[in-house]
């Protein structure tokens, strides 16, 4: 077990809350079309004056709230959020900002696509593990509707925007990460993608407009995961050196309803155990894994002496479970 103790979750949206309802008057669909063929009944969406910073922000200082803790008791702030603010500098470094971190306080950005909260968790509990630093922020923030492809119904329709951050600690050795695991298969890197803004597409070396928004497909995401997760979860699940019948509850990326299902059918866990905020958020790109992680601590649903399975897919395409003592 790696030692780190979860204190705190936050979590923050923006001001405005979209339902699907809404959506086909603006898009010219039949009643109905946009939450059958989404999944969700509302999701938030942010105004024009909002910043993805800002909103991360808004979450870290939730958890600090909840914690009892100030800005000045963080030793480490990484952000980890699906796509940055900006190309340089970290979008960490804004947050830190907009939150209120005593200046010198060390920030920087770590992505995984819609895993990066996982992976982030992972990097600062061996950072607490070594002594290096008493007490780490992370942060994911992301807004989807900023890069939405409306000419794409199969993705543009299930994306929401939030933000949500936990505080952790080293841990005591009853607290930790029992196991983790992720895999890339590259064969899928062009399923989930922005082709615009890095130095392959842009205004230098050729781009279009449609570059810079997000294209999916889902079909082939869909094939690949089920093709390859089953042995994965096998591989972590022995990792874990117990079965999931050991698992108290589920914090599943909040993809679609598809894959929702689908890690449902193949974790063959009650309904009970698996956290859902899908239909009143929709997919929150990195910000979806602690989105629902926070939902599990408010709620109840996850309290020290329980063990947690985190799982989910990301664009490259990467697959990534964690299992987590609390």
């Amino acid at each position: 077990m790696i030692p780190v103790r979860l204190i705190a979750t936050g979590k923050a949206v923006p001001s405005q809350s979209v339902t699907s309802d809404s959506l086909d008057r603006q898009l010219g669909h039949p009643p109905g079309y946009t939450l059958r063929k989404s999944g969700v009944v509302s999701r938030f969406v942010a105004a024009p004056g909002e910043s993805q910073s800002q909103l991360g922000a808004a979450a870290l200082l939730d958890a600090l709230k909840n914690a009892g803790l100030q800005p000045s008791d963080v030793d480490l702030l990484i952000g980890a959020c699906g796509v940055p603010e900006q190309a340089l500098p970290n979008t960490a470094c804004f947050i830190a900002l907009h939150a209120g971190l005593p200046p010198g306080t060390p920030a920087f950005d770590i992505n995984a696509s819609c895993l990066s909260f996982m992976a982030a968790l992972r990097v600062a509990a061996s950072m607490l593990a070594d002594g290096g630093y008493r007490r780490i922020a992370i942060v994911s923030a992301d807004l989807a509707s900023r890069g939405v492809d409306w000419s794409e119904p199969e993705s543009s329709m299930i994306f929401g925007d939030g933000a949500a951050a936990v505080i952790v600690e080293r841990g005591d050795g009853k607290a930790g990460i029992v196991a983790c695991k992720m895999a890339t298969y590259p064969e899928g890197r062009r399923y989930c993608e922005i082709r615009g803004g890095g130095t392959e597409r842009n205004p230098r070396n050729g781009s279009e407009p449609g570059d810079y928004l997000f294209h999916m497909d889902g079909k082939a995401v869909f094939r690949l995961a089920v093709k390859v997760m089953p042995a994965f979860l096998d591989q972590l699940m022995a990792e874990s050196g117990a079965g999931l019948d050991r698992i108290d509850v589920v914090v599943p990326h909040q993809a679609s309803p598809l894959g929702l299902a689908h890690a449902a059918r193949i974790l063959d866990v009650p309904d009970a155990k698996i956290i859902k905020i899908f239909e009143t958020h929709g997919n929150q790109v990195a910000a979806s894994l602690p989105s629902a992680l926070h939902e599990a601590v408010i709620t109840g649903r996850a309290v020290p002496g329980q063990r947690l399975l985190m799982m989910g897919t990301a664009a490259g395409l990467t697959i990534g479970g964690m299992i987590l003592d609390l």
